[in-house]
């Protein structure tokens, strides 16, 4: 149930204690376990080593602001050149954006990463924390585009985890650092937000991630935490079947739900199947309260898992790989002049 962080570039025997623990779902890689692609690999491998499965290695790679690892892998573009595209020429936009996921979770694949969280279908309205992430303002272009995201993700083998549910881009404070609040009402944000969402989930996306969002309109408790928003609208109301993953529980916006354990046990009750705790200093307390709960159920947690994918040399040796790069390059040149 717990996806967690490590501290660097390989496994610390503090690590290897943690894999081994049952409750310990997945990890996720950020910049710090990077240097490059050889040496992630090898990382990757390692941890395949210590687990057995069904487990996933998760990243964020979504590209612009967002993009874990960099150097070896393909410059993608900000989602947002995806929608200022769509302005313009909205097939085109459409074609580069199934282009755009395809090349990110091929890459991912190749070097043996089950799951990159996205597409973003948050709207692009100001949200400090989202800003370039998200593709457009307008949620029937965010829908567009993001089926067209989810597509080329399933065309490289790769899961789609549609993100921040019920949507993060309309309120103005950055989660990591403040806590949100949005006090639309339920019937404003089916309207607006949660447009994407239906449409990615109708579609067959295979896992949602909750925003650390506040709706009291909705709930008092922020959507990750709210049986309201989990068990009643987006597994009720929208009749999503996948997993659901709750956001980050060392972000400042959970600070107010309590200390570590209270999160995780809050999160549980909620309805999320798997919890992220990406920074190694709560990974412990994580852990220790996980105990008190069944793990997640290996068949959801399987259907996270990728697909068999190509070697690295093949995915290179693909003249298609080649004709979306330059694509892709030349939208994010024309777009920012």
């Amino acid at each position: 149930m717990l996806i967690i962080g490590l501290a660097g570039h390989t496994l610390l025997d503090a690590d290897r204690a943690r894999l081994a623990e049952p409750r310990v779902s997945g990890v996720i890689l950020f910049a710090r376990n990077f240097s490059s692609r050889e040496q992630v690999g090898e990382l990757i491998e390692a941890i395949r080593v210590e687990r057995g499965e069904p487990f996933v290695v998760c990243v964020d790679q979504e590209g612009g602001p967002v993009q874990r690892f960099r150097d070896g892998f393909t410059r993608l573009p900000a989602l947002a050149r995806l929608g200022e595209r769509y302005d313009r020429d909205p097939q085109a936009a459409v074609a580069l954006a199934e282009e755009h996921a395809w090349i990110m979770a091929s890459e991912m694949r190749a070097i043996g990463v089950d799951l990159s969280f996205a597409p973003v279908l948050d709207l692009a309205r100001g949200n400090l924390a989202i800003g370039e992430r998200a593709l457009h303002a307008d949620p029937q272009v965010v829908s567009q585009l993001g089926l067209a995201c989810l597509r080329g993700m399933r065309l490289a083998g790769m899961a789609a985890t549609l993100k921040h549910f019920p949507g993060h881009g309309s309120v103005v404070a950055d989660t990591h650092f403040d806590a949100a609040i949005d006090p639309r009402s339920l019937d404003l944000l089916r309207t607006s937000d949660l447009i994407p969402f239906a449409d990615a989930i109708t579609a067959g996306a295979e896992a949602v991630m909750m925003a650390h969002v506040t709706y009291p309109a909705v709930d008092v408790a922020a959507a990750g935490y709210s049986r309201r928003w989990i068990e009643d609208i987006l597994r009720g109301e929208l009749r999503f079947g996948g997993a659901v993953i709750g956001d980050d529980i060392g972000m400042a916006a959970a600070e107010s739900i309590g200390p570590i354990a209270t999160r995780v046990d809050a999160q549980l009750a909620a309805g999320c199947d798997l919890l992220l705790a990406c920074s190694p200093a709560i990974v412990d307390e994580a852990i220790a309260a996980a105990r008190r709960h069944p793990p997640c159920p290996a068949a959801r947690l399987a259907v996270l898992q990728g697909a068999v994918a190509p070697t690295w040399q093949a995915l290179v040796d693909n003249p298609q790989r080649d004709l979306f790069i330059a694509r892709l390059g030349a939208l994010d040149t024309a777009e920012a002049t």
